[in-house]
């Protein structure tokens, strides 16, 4: 972070903080190099932005993506855009822009104004840019400016707040004609183009898809923007045969032909997601948010590339148990009913209880239990893994203290991986003391680890800062990328189940297994064999030279919340 805790001495006066300085003018600060992407902002910039997490804005791609899409190539311009620069330059600027803590899809913003210095190295090119970002109060300025940003939008085309207005009217009634259809239209790779041409032509590009689709509509129908790279469209008086033929001509008139962007030509494909009304939609909220759905199967769809929404198919209700199960998470970690079981990792040999892997559980009102693959998956989808992550470490380090010889081990998400509150938890409820966090095992999985290799690697020596051991799960699912893992300096790997359940029956995942345990062993590395059924696959496993062994054949997990014994309850 960008050390913002200086104190001055004014006067003779109290020292001055200047993170005091720094919020009471709502102004934050941070250093951007250009080379890795990365942001290191000042500690308030959470408060100062609007409440977001700053951690999540660790990349100055990712800060774009928080900015008015009309203003994001003029900031990107203003603070890089140097050109015949001297060398070992400090270029001042000066830029005004919309920003938009809760995203692009968030009605939420906030005018900024920033001020910095755009850095250059001996060959006079941008290296690297340190300023501070002020919310400005100045209400006349952010409305002379939104309405003049709102006038660069192609003519013809209606706000989103004229759209959805539009639709609302159509579902109420009030139209000429109920029978309708509302359609999302999105431009492919926006963020390719974005990468390769620059934002401003990756504006341009969506400026000209615009004034394209506005010639395939009909007069009476509603085109309007409806976000960065999706625009919207109500159509009046449609049966659904007709709303595909709308769907195909819209297609057929931005695909026709190249854009011509600046020196340029860009060859651009959309997507189209339809919902019929009122048959499948009866609210303004539902209407949007299934069109969203339908956007999201044309997008992986190459061949039609457009998709009507269909409550009836088997995604529709996959989606709705999805729901249902992130609602019943939220619920079980309002009332404390995220608990732990225990299974113990036994040694290879004497095959004693080495340590004990923390599993999640989820206790039902009725008192019977779900285990972790019945409800994980949905929060993971839904965005609450970080919170079951933070749950699961409160239960993990009071068992730590309620037993002092005891050691265990903890799984946390890929989202947590990343997330350097999870490391303030830890700390904060440890106390820092390494008499607990010297028997913890940390566990990350081998696909989350290779997603953000540098992210994980941070994690990873954040935790044996703080005494822990590492583990990497699943280990095998990633092979061919062990030559980068093994960077990260984990203590141990455990080597996925899947390999290991067929152990004594196949010999291809025998000697893939044995292949494994070698590469671990020549690295130093401890090795744990996961799904352990029978006698014959612990005998194997020994042989090939394991370290610890985890299974039903040892011991299955037992709920550890100091309740009786419940059965077990499948999600569906």
């Amino acid at each position: 972070m960008v050390n913002s805790e200086t104190t001055v001495e004014a006067g003779g006066g109290p020292p001055v903080e200047l993170e005091d300085v720094l919020d009471g003018i709502r102004t934050t600060a941070y250093r951007w190099d250009f080379a890795s992407d990365r942001i290191e902002w000042a500690k308030n910039a959470s408060a100062v932005l609007g409440g977001i997490d700053a951690d999540a804005f660790g990349r100055g791609r990712a800060f774009a993506l928080h900015i008015d899409p009309k203003h994001a190539a003029g900031r990107y311009e203003g603070v890089r855009g140097v050109t015949a620069a001297e060398p070992d330059a400090s270029i001042p600027y000066s830029l005004q822009y919309r920003f938009m803590p809760e995203g692009r899809r968030g009605r939420a913003s906030v005018w900024v104004e920033e001020c910095g210095v755009c850095i250059t190295d001996a060959q006079g090119e941008p290296v690297r840019a340190q300023g501070t970002i002020r919310v400005s109060g100045d209400r006349r300025r952010r409305a002379r400016q939104q309405v003049a940003a709102d006038a660069a939008e192609p003519t013809g085309i209606s706000s989103r707040a004229e759209l959805t207005g539009t639709l609302s009217q159509l579902l109420s009634g009030r139209g000429q004609e109920l029978k309708g259809a509302f359609l999302l239209v999105g431009v492919n790779d926006l963020a390719r183009i974005n990468e390769t041409y620059g934002y401003d032509v990756g504006d341009e590009v969506i400026a000209i898809v615009g004034q394209r689709l506005s010639t395939a509509v009909r007069g009476r129908d509603c085109l309007g923007r409806f976000s960065s790279n999706k625009y919207g469209i109500v159509l009046h008086g449609c049966e659904p045969s007709e709303v595909v033929a709308v769907a195909r001509r819209m297609i057929a008139s931005v695909e026709g032909d190249v854009l011509s962007v600046r020196s340029s030509t860009v060859a651009v494909t959309i997507f189209v997601g339809v919902v019929l009304l009122p048959d499948d939609a009866q609210t303004t909220q539902d209407a949007i948010g299934r069109a969203m759905q339908a956007a999201d199967m044309a997008r992986v769809n190459p061949r039609e590339r457009f998709y009507c929404y269909d409550p009836s198919s088997p995604r529709e209700a996959e989606r709705k148990r999805t729901i249902a199960m992130a609602d019943e998470v939220i619920r079980a970690l309002n009332d404390r009913r995220i608990a732990i079981a225990l299974q113990p990792v036994v040694t290879s040999g004497p095959h004693d209880p080495e340590f004990y892997e923390c599993l999640l559980r989820l206790r039902l009102p009725d008192g019977s239990v779900l285990d972790a693959n019945e409800f994980v998956p949905a929060a993971e989808e839904l965005g609450l893994s970080k919170l079951i992550d933070h749950r699961a470490l409160e239960l993990a380090i009071d068992l730590l203290r309620a037993a002092p010889s005891r050691k265990l081990a903890l799984n946390v998400s890929a989202l947590s991986t990343t997330d350097r509150h999870w490391i303030d938890a830890l700390e904060a409820l440890t106390g820092k003391d390494r008499k607990l966090t010297k028997r913890l095992t940390v566990e990350i999985t081998e696909t989350a680890a290779v997603s953000d290799m540098a992210a994980t690697a941070a994690f990873v020596t954040a935790l044996k800062k703080a005494g822990c051991r590492v583990a990497l799960d699943d280990f095998g699912a990633g092979y061919t990328s062990f030559r980068s893992l093994r960077n990260l300096g984990v203590d141990m790997v455990k080597i996925d189940g899947s390999f290991i359940e067929n152990i004594g029956e196949d010999a291809s995942d025998e000697s893939f297994v044995q292949t494994l345990l070698d590469l671990a062993h020549r690295f130093g590395v401890e090795t744990v064999g996961e799904w352990v059924g029978d006698e014959r696959a612990a005998d194997l496993l020994e042989k090939a030279g394991v370290s610890y062994l985890q299974g039903d054949f040892f011991s299955a997990p037992e709920l550890h919340d100091g309740k009786a014994p419940v059965r077990r309850k499948s999600a569906s």
